[in-house]
């Protein structure tokens, strides 16, 4: 073989070499990012998971916190809330009943500039009790009744005996008589006993 051709040859193999390798080296290049997502996705070792797990808690723990003290600062704030508007309802806790008296004194007001010009004793008397039955009106409007005792059997949470004395009629023992002291309920609790004289 001629010396120019065999140099040729060679020439023509040690390009085919260079391409071979070039194209090893691209598909060696290709390969090594799958390679690396696979030692990505290969399992995890305990500590790499208990770091992991560790991170989650802490992240949790913060949330919780977070969350903590959120209700803790609206629970302050709904006491402190609570505080103020009970100490408004005991400070003008009356102020409905009290409302609805004044026009009961107006009432008596009107009644005293009328008793001193009177003459007609019973014409002032009536216009007393009409006031009474009026405030009595109002009284129970808000909850507050009186306690009945004519001819009842004592009973200790309403009444108080004051005096015994003899029962005229056999069927009057151990009931109510008279009444010294009127009694007074509000919303079915005892405000004030009856003082009551009871027969034996």
């Amino acid at each position: 073989m001629d010396p120019k051709e065999k140099k040729v040859k060679e020439e023509e193999l040690n390009v085919e070499n260079i391409q071979e390798n070039a194209e090893n080296i691209q598909e060696n290049a290709e390969e090594q990012p799958q390679n690396e997502q696979a030692e990505e996705q290969a399992p995890l070792t305990r500590e790499e998971e208990l770091e992991q797990e560790l991170a989650k808690a802490q992240e949790t723990i913060e949330d919780q916190k977070d969350k903590f003290l959120r209700l803790s600062a609206e629970f302050d704030n709904y006491r402190k809330r609570t505080m103020k508007e009970k100490a408004e309802l005991v400070l003008n806790g009356g102020e409905k009943c009290l409302g609805s008296i004044l026009p009961i004194v107006d009432d008596f007001e009107r009644a005293i500039k009328t008793m001193e010009t009177a003459t007609d004793v019973s014409a002032v008397k009536e216009g007393v009790e009409l006031i009474y039955t009026k405030f009595i009106n109002v009284l129970g409007q808000n909850g507050v009744k009186i306690i009945e005792t004519k001819e009842l059997p004592l009973n200790t949470d309403f009444h108080e005996a004051v005096a015994v004395i003899p029962a005229p009629k056999e069927e009057l023992k151990g009931k109510i008589l008279d009444c010294v002291q009127t009694g007074y309920t509000l919303n079915d609790k005892v405000l004030r006993h009856a003082k009551v004289v009871v027969g034996e």
